[in-house]
């Protein structure tokens, strides 16, 4: 059986590409779980300079950051706004 190899550092590296984040945040949000959008996205912060960057691009405090991005995270919508707008992303409505 051949050994799997970490995916980690070319995840985060493909993530650097904004059209392959807002995929994967669009994936995650298909999933229909809090925790699997919130892990997308961290990785999407990793990819883009980290949480102390994001944050301070956010206009949020850092330890909040973590604590929202967190696997039991609840970010407020204005936090969530501000978060993607760092990211170069917007908040949208679609039809079901």
């Amino acid at each position: 059986m051949a050994k799997s190899k970490p995916y980690r550092k070319e995840l985060v590296e493909s993530l650097r590409d904004p059209e392959e984040a807002m995929a994967y945040l669009n994936a995650a949000l298909e999933e229909n779980d809090h925790e699997v959008f919130l892990l997308a996205l961290r990785n999407v912060a990793e990819a883009h300079g980290g949480m102390a960057q994001l944050a301070e691009r956010a206009k949020l405090n850092r330890e909040s950051l973590y604590k929202m991005l967190s696997a039991h995270g609840n970010p407020e919508l204005r936090s969530l706004d501000a978060l993607l707008h760092a990211l170069g992303f917007r908040l949208a409505v679609t039809a079901a």
